[in-house]
């Protein structure tokens, strides 16, 4: 299924739901790993109806670790640490707490009939 969708700059995108999984396959506060388009992402499932997707790949080293990493929360912002070097990042935006030179890439996720989809653009 694809869709077009109006990113912030105002360009045209396409953009593809993949779905990845069903809800109940995810473990809580557990990441898997889901290969789409030859690229490895990383999901979580957080709560009941909560899944956020994120690069496997760890932004300082490359390694393909972050679903083995340590999912926590900094206030109501939940978090994915680095299994490396520990390295704290919002799953939400990406966004790293220990480090504002590193940025962990993330993916919109829905779920839909039970099922986890998540949005690939065009860079994925």
């Amino acid at each position: 299924m694809s869709i077009t969708m109006q990113e912030h700059t105002g360009r045209t995108a396409l953009a593809e739901w993949r779905r990845v999984c069903a809800i109940d396959d995810l473990e809580l506060s557990w990441g898997e790993v889901a290969l789409l388009r030859a690229r490895q992402i990383a999901v979580f499932r957080i709560g009941a109806d909560e899944v956020y997707a994120v690069d496997h790949r760890d932004p300082h080293t490359a390694a393909p670790v972050m679903a083995r990493g340590i999912v926590g929360s900094r206030g109501e912002r939940p978090t994915i640490a680095s299994p490396l070097h520990k390295q704290v990042y919002d799953l939400g935006t990406g966004e790293c707490f220990t480090d504002p030179n590193l940025f962990l890439q993330t993916f919109r996720t829905r779920i839909v009939g039970g099922f986890v989809e998540i949005e690939l653009g065009e860079d994925a």
